[in-house]
């Protein structure tokens, strides 16, 4: 859909603009609802001791709730009696021994019990986008783990202070757009979400989701996804106008959570963000652009106004990331999400920041290369589809390296599907599952976001992982 131009906005415009949502933080942050945290990864080899993270967030930010991608106990003990409220969680490749009570009950008495009430840990974390996995084992373990641990935190008289969900990726969408056609995946709507939501009901958690209108965004749908003046997206089944991505996104999902029959639950956001630094054809890549999705996305879900189809309603939201990660697999976006560098300076400010800390932020930050225009995904929220080849352009695919480590492959692998993208023809019973090995899934995955992302050179990098190649690796079915 065509957007009208907007003003030219001035570098420190998102800064000064960021600073004025200080005080609406503030106050949102105190409560459960609205309040705005962060994800603390640590895919990364300079970071800076917890302690002294811990410490920071306390003395420097107004922060008071922080994520985890596992429970890593120096983390969990840096973070006690701080009063921030912590998430932790259970590695996908934990899950499957998790279904069975004496596990689930180990990992409660090693991982969380040791650490509360000492660290305030809220909330654990079943998995990371498991069904974007396309892992069978994964998915049907999700479910019977989550249970097996909510008796586990029962008998250790932890469930009242803890509660259990899993994060999802919008790929766990099939349709969603317009945002009142959400629906589920087949199959997985009725055998594994249906279940997941009754459980989250029964226990009073939220359904969480992972929606990136950066991953959604192109040059011409870049003032939708950035909260800037556009002409708007209008729904003609509710006859409402949609103004931003991230509405259209969540809508998708409550549609979708509506359908099932569970449209009373709350949705919290388990991440959203976007990078400061990446390729040079890249689109709205750079600290201002960074620095304005954040700050807006912060006033939008603390303000109450909520999305069309839940008015008047706040959300509570985990900014990606805290710190830039250096090992983070991927295009260079993927490594500099962070609020922060790996020295505590901010790359930039939403207004988290104390008055005293405010003094080390740059007010008019070195910006990346201009960013041109150039080929990106459509404003749909659905799964991805390649773009047209431009004409008379040659064919090219991206595929693994020879000799490259199957780990690395296998984490190509999960990065790619985690963003949404068809993984489907890899799934047993796919046109592409056969071979099944983990070489030649990477090899249709990296390939897919190669074709997705533009087909330029660094959409097939993965770490110096991927290759072109002018040889069409399609085979019988499989269709590359």
């Amino acid at each position: 859909m065509a957007t009208t131009t907007p003003p030219l906005i001035p570098a420190n415009f998102a800064y000064f603009a960021a600073s004025l949502s200080l005080l609406v933080i503030s106050t949102f942050l105190q409560g459960g609802h609205g309040a705005i945290g962060v994800n603390y990864g640590t895919v990364a080899d300079n970071l800076p001791p917890p302690s002294e993270v811990a410490h920071f967030l306390v003395e420097s930010t107004t922060i008071n709730r922080v994520r985890l991608f596992d429970a890593d106990p120096d983390i969990l003990r840096a973070f006690a009696h701080t009063g921030i409220t912590v998430t932790v969680t259970v590695p996908n490749d934990q899950i499957p021994r998790l279904t069975k009570l004496p596990a689930a009950h180990e990992w409660l008495k090693t991982n969380v019990q040791p650490h509360v009430p000492a660290t305030n840990i809220v909330r654990i974390l079943v998995g990371n986008e498991v069904l974007s996995t396309a892992n069978k084992l994964l998915i049907a373990s999700l479910v019977p783990a989550l249970q097996a641990l909510q008796a586990s935190l029962v008998d250790l008289g932890l469930d009242r202070r803890i509660k259990l969900t899993t994060p999802h990726s919008l790929g766990i969408l099939s349709s969603s757009t317009p945002p009142s056609t959400g629906k589920f995946r087949q199959g997985y709507d009725t055998h594994v979400l249906k279940p997941l939501l009754g459980f989250l009901r029964a226990t009073n958690s939220p359904f969480m989701v992972n929606p990136y209108p950066f991953f959604g965004s192109s040059a011409e749908t870049l003032d939708y996804a950035l909260f800037r003046p556009n002409p708007g997206v209008f729904d003609d089944n509710t006859e409402l106008k949609y103004t931003n991505m991230l509405d259209a996104q969540l809508d998708a999902v409550y549609s979708a959570m509506n359908g099932l029959g569970f449209a009373d639950l709350d949705i919290v956001i388990a991440e959203t963000g976007w990078p400061s630094h990446g390729d040079q054809a890249q689109v709205g890549v750079d600290t201002t652009s960074a620095a304005e999705y954040n700050g807006n996305l912060v006033r939008h879900v603390t303000s109450g106004a909520g999305t069309p189809l839940m008015p008047n309603r706040t959300f509570e939201t985990y900014i990606f990331a805290l710190f830039n990660e250096d090992l983070k697999p991927g295009p260079v976006c993927e490594r500099n999400f962070g609020l922060f560098r790996p020295d505590m300076t901010p790359v930039y400010d939403v207004g988290i920041l104390r008055p005293t800390a405010r003094s080390f932020v740059p007010v008019n930050p070195i910006q990346g290369p201009s960013p041109g225009p150039g080929p990106g995904p459509s404003l749909s929220t659905e799964p991805w589809s390649p773009m047209p080849l431009a004409e008379g352009s040659e064919k090219q695919w991206c595929l693994p390296k020879t000799g490259v480590d199957s780990d690395a492959l296998q984490r190509n692998i999960d990065y790619i599907c985690g963003l949404g993208l068809d993984c489907g023809p890899i799934q047993e019973g796919g046109p592409c599952f056969a071979p099944n090995t983990v070489r030649a899934h990477a090899a249709y995955a990296m390939n897919t976001y190669y074709q997705v992302m533009g087909r330029n050179g660094y959409d097939c990098d993965f770490g110096q992982t991927g290759a072109i190649t002018d040889v069409d690796p399609s085979y019988g079915r499989c269709k590359y």
